[in-house]
Order: C-alpha cells, then structure tokens, then sequence
C-alpha cells in the first residue's frame, strides 16, 4: 500500500483551472457521503448540503465536461438520496453497480459463493444482537457504529471483528473500516478500479478530478493518472494520498462554481 502524506495540503490552484479552461473534455469524479453531504447517524438523512444539488446540475450542464458519482452505497439509495434530475453517471456498491449516462443499470455477478458468505455474516449478525446496525449492499455488508459513544463503538467493534474475520478468510472475502463502521466486501472491485475505468473510457486528453473523504477513496486517489487533481473534502485534514483539500461546504461549492464556468471556456 502507498505511504500517506502528511496533510500539508492546499486548495486546487489556478494552475489546475487553467488547465481545465484549454481543455476540450473533462471529468470530474465525486463520492458521496461526507464529500457531497454531511453524515448522519440516521443514513437516509445524509443529504447533499445545501447548494450542491444546483452546483452539480451546473457543472452537468457544461458541454465540456462528464460528472461521475462513485460510492460505497447502493445505486437505488444513491439515485434517491441525490435526487438530481437527469441523474449524472454512477458507479455504486463500490463499482458493482452502475448506471450509465443514458439512464441503464448494470448489475456485476459476485463471484461464487459471495452472496452465500454475506448472508452468513447478516445472521450471525443477527445471533449477536447486531443485525439492527448492519447495512445489506449488492456486494458487502457494512456495520455502523456512527452516533455512539466511544466505549459503545470499540464494543460493537471489537465484535464484528471477531464474527466477520473468519468468515473472510473462509470465503476470500475483505474487511474494511470507513469513517463510521466496518465493512465486509466483495473483492475485485473498488473506488479505485471504478476510476481506473472511467479514466481510460474519457480518453488520454481529459482533465480529471476525484474529490472524496473516506478512506475508500485512497483507492481512487492513487488510481488517478498522475495528470490528474485528488481532493480530500473534509474540515480537517488528515493522512492521504490526495494532491489539494477542500473543507466543506463553502470551498466545496466555491469550486464546483468556478468548475461550471470555466472547464472548455477556452477549447
């Protein structure tokens, strides 16, 4: 795994704008949760700050440039939460979900086995009193421990890691922490590979940006070719591999106003 940086990070400079404004085709690549909207412990209130919706259909509406969503939630969730019409192209479920530029949903087929081992890990979720705070995705199950006290988090911790390590290592499955909880997942797609493709399908000129939070999103930020701009979304720094930070939410909009009026102005 590449060593993170220390978080001496700066805003996205004009270098970059400049860039974008030459460029015939861009690409901006965003997460969801904690980037475009703020967590809450009750998952189907985390909506978008406030603005980011028109920010968004804004920088859609440019002719120049190609608006992806890439996210650990299902595509379903995703599309309602979002609730921007035309939805913009989206890879969910951490790439094993997507739904096109033309509105078509692809699902990927686990590998065998898979779906058999998260069901396993959901019951004997379920055995230890845990099946309340565990989220069913297409491909993972994640438990979350957002909202509770320390003590109450290394607890619910401590014991989804003694249930679901076995269960990983018996049927090749990855376990995960993120930013709130604790994930079994599906190997052999993440925020990373689901980059790494749309990178290469935008061709070798586009101006790419990846802006995400959590650490799922190291994956993507080193899947960016070395051209393009890794930001970390979130009021504070930490270790990362991403290039420039925004805090939330005001510097998030400021940029995806100035993404908006500037990207092809000068192709």
């Amino acid at each position: 795994m590449a060593t993170m940086q220390r978080p001496a990070l700066a805003p996205p400079n004009d270098h970059f704008f400049l860039a974008l404004r030459h460029a015939d085709w861009s690409l901006l690549i965003l997460d969801y949760d904690g980037t475009l909207a703020p967590f809450r412990v009750d998952r189907d209130e985390a909506v978008p700050y406030e603005g980011v919706r028109d920010a968004l259909a804004a920088v859609g509406r440019n002719p120049h440039t190609r608006v992806v969503l890439v996210t650990g939630r299902s595509l379903s969730e995703i599309t309602r939460l979002l609730d921007i019409k035309p939805a913009p192209e989206i890879w969910a479920s951490h790439g094993w979900e997507r739904r096109g530029p033309d509105g078509g949903a692809t699902a990927f087929p686990l590998p065998e086995g898979a779906r058999s081992a998260l069901d396993l890990a959901l019951q004997c979720a379920g055995e230890l009193g845990l099946q309340s705070a565990c989220e069913v995705k297409p491909a993972s199950l994640a438990l979350h421990w957002r909202g509770l006290t320390r003590d109450e988090t290394a607890s619910v911790e401590r014991r989804g890691r003694d249930l679901w390590e076995p269960i990983a290592d018996a049927s090749n499955l990855e376990l995960h922490t993120f930013d709130g909880g604790l994930e079994l997942r599906v190997p052999g797609r993440d925020k990373g590979s689901a980059v790494r493709s749309i990178v290469a399908n935008a061709g070798p000129d586009v101006v790419v940006a990846f802006l995400g939070d959590d650490l799922t999103d190291e994956d993507a930020f080193r899947a960016l070719p070395e051209t393009g701009l890794s930001v970390l979304v979130r009021g504070e720094a930490r270790f990362t591999d991403a290039k420039s930070w925004l805090r939330p939410p005001e510097e998030l909009l400021a940029f995806l106003h100035r993404w908006a009026a500037t990207a092809g102005g000068d192709a």
